[in-house]
């Protein structure tokens, strides 16, 4: 059995880092994409993790492929393709670490993973299944997205869902809600960040947002707050909880959210629990655990690059008193 199988991209994020001596701007290759950012982070905390998409036959495909292995993914379920082309978003930094992005993604290879090609036993065997948003935003993933959530809900796993709203990706923003809606029936836990709560639920509030995505049959729903730490909630219970330390320096917050919610995940898979039996006591300890996980990867570059280490994240929460 394997704690968490996720479906979706796997990129490469070039991130700006100066200019060279000529003047021009220098960017860094790192590896991302969202699903297997958040399983990096579950592997080095201690969970056994595997991906399902695809990358193309090409230098950078190759690179991404290495990579999720160094770290501990099973890399089974990934597709290297000779017709296709290994996506890539260029990001730009701000002097707070926040990020603009830019795609070139016309077709993506993670967009051309089709029905056929996935790999249902990984989805078949699995305790948490994830998949995200950006994986929905075109045929023929859309639908091998959704096939392989099917096939995983049948098979019994919690189904985990991160609607990640990358506006570039999507025709227009009402497009984007109406799709990312659309699959919420079928998840039992659900992040979102605070811009996302009203595209996604049409409530403005953290309170009224996880009621609308309680009807919808979710059991648990986390508004991730950035600095603010995160809102968690399950229909019993909700937590408030600010990060430990507001003053670790921020270097780049690409993946913050994703190391944030693998921590989630790890904490879920250790506690034996499914998402509706979280009380409060549990809302609470995952989520400062969570916050500890993305406050350590904001300190460094890139996305599966800054993941921590379960000793790391036990050292920070150490020194803060937890």
């Amino acid at each position: 059995m394997i704690d968490i199988v996720a479906i979706g991209e796997l990129l490469i994020d070039f991130t700006y880092h100066g200019r060279s001596e000529n003047g021009t701007r220098l960017f860094e290759q790192n590896p991302g994409g969202a699903p297997a950012n958040m399983l990096c982070a579950a592997s080095n905390l201690g969970l056994s993790t595997a991906f399902i998409g695809k990358v193309g036959k090409d230098m950078h495909g190759d690179y991404l492929r290495r990579v999720l292995e160094e770290k501990g993914v099973a890399t089974g379920g990934l597709i290297s393709a000779e017709d296709v082309f290994t996506t890539l978003a260029f990001v730009e930094l701000s002097e707070t670490g926040e990020r603009k992005f830019s795609f070139a993604r016309k077709p993506g290879a993670d967009t051309c993973l089709s029905e056929c090609e996935v790999k249902y036993e990984l989805a078949e065997v699995c305790r948490i299944f994830h998949f995200g948003s950006l994986s929905l935003t075109n045929e023929p993933s859309r639908s091998a997205t959704i096939e392989a959530v099917k096939a995983a809900k049948k098979a019994g796993a919690i189904i985990s869902y991160d609607p990640n709203y990358r506006a570039p990706l999507w025709k227009s923003e009402s497009e984007a809600a109406e799709v990312m809606q659309s699959v919420l029936h079928f998840a039992d836990i659900v992040k979102i960040s605070g811009e996302e709560v009203e595209l996604i639920t049409g409530e403005s509030s953290f309170e009224a947002a996880a009621g609308s995505l309680f009807q919808k049959g979710i059991s648990c729903a986390v508004v991730t707050l950035g600095s603010n730490g995160a809102y968690t909630a399950s229909k019993d219970a909700s937590v408030l909880v600010p990060i430990l330390d507001p003053y670790v320096p921020v270097v780049d917050t690409t993946g913050a959210g994703d190391a944030f919610w693998g921590g989630f995940l790890y904490k879920l898979i250790v506690s034996g629990l499914r998402p509706n039996e979280l009380g409060k006591a549990q809302l609470r300890d995952f989520t400062e655990f969570a916050n500890a996980v993305a406050s350590l990867c904001i300190q460094k570059r890139g996305g599966i690059p800054s993941m921590p280490t379960i000793s790391m994240v036990k050292d920070f929460l150490g020194r803060k008193g937890v």
